[in-house]
């Protein structure tokens, strides 16, 4: 059965351009694009009784955003089959429930209603912190969003952890026949040169065990890699001003509900200049 991709709808232009971005990547993947909208308007308007035809406020403005999106995805991707769904559910709760049956979600970086001071909105965080799929937050510059730069930017991450991600990014970089650009930071453990080549070195070991397996399942795949020195965050920020898509690994701690974000995937989310990737470890 072919998983569909899912996308967050509340007719902010957050929004929309996650629709524009889901509906470019379906056709990409040749994989249906759904629609959703997640409101608890039955909680406060579906108790109140019909007055003739009329329905809940709430429930025509969201049939009025669905539809409107669908058409805009219609249009953007002919080829690509979409539905819909309204659900009388919280906007993170129906996205996290459609993504258990989706082969990734997207949101927008901001939601309607949400603060615009915000750098990230509470659902894209939530959705991308708390979802057993990948999850794309569509953020970012035009350039960004429109795919101009033909690479794909892995934030590459021990072996252990960022297997999935490694998977997830060679697959972008082959459907969309552009350079994948791996990037492994590394910190320099003291003042004396032998230790700092002595940690590069690890860095280009653990890169080469990473990409192993990826490699060999993408030949065609053009590769770039690289081990810099410094904080990983600010790095991949900096590189992400010249990437379609960043992809980061994240994993889940035992005991834990959710994915346990550090500072990489946390920072990119809310200031990466392209859409942001987030790959569940074991996905």
């Amino acid at each position: 059965m072919t998983l569909p991709l899912v996308v967050g709808v509340d007719g902010s232009d957050g929004s929309l351009q996650a629709v524009d971005w889901a509906a470019d990547e379906a056709a990409r993947h040749d994989v249906p694009l759904r629609l959703v909208y997640g409101s608890l308007w039955e909680r406060y308007e579906g108790g109140l009784p019909e007055v003739g035809t009329e329905r809940p406020s709430e429930r025509v403005l969201a049939e009025h955003i669905v539809a409107s999106a669908a058409d805009r995805a219609a249009r953007r991707a002919p080829d690509v089959k979409v539905t819909t769904d309204i659900l009388p559910e919280d906007a993170v709760d129906a996205l996290l429930h459609e993504g258990n049956n989706a082969s990734l979600v997207v949101t927008g970086s901001r939601g309607r209603g949400e603060l615009t001071g915000l750098l990230l909105g509470s659902v894209g965080l939530a959705v991308a912190g708390r979802a057993h799929c990948p999850v794309t937050v569509v953020r970012g510059d035009a350039a960004g969003l429109a795919g101009t730069h033909e690479r794909i930017l892995l934030g590459a991450a021990d072996p252990a952890s960022g297997a999935a991600a490694a998977r997830f990014a060679f697959r972008e970089a082959a459907v969309r026949g552009c350079v994948l650009d791996v990037v492994r930071a590394w910190r320099r453990p003291g003042t004396a040169e032998a230790p700092a080549r002595e940690a590069e070195a690890r860095a280009s070991a653990l890169l080469d065990a990473l990409l192993r397996e990826p490699a060999a399942a993408y030949p065609d795949v053009r590769v770039r890699t690289v081990t810099v020195e410094g904080p990983a965050h600010r790095i991949l920020v900096h590189r992400s001003a010249a990437a379609d898509l960043v992809v980061l690994g994240a994993h889940r701690r035992h005991g834990h509900h959710g994915l346990q974000f550090g500072r990489v995937v946390h920072t990119l989310l809310h200031q990466a200049d392209c859409p942001v990737a987030v790959v569940p470890h074991g996905v």
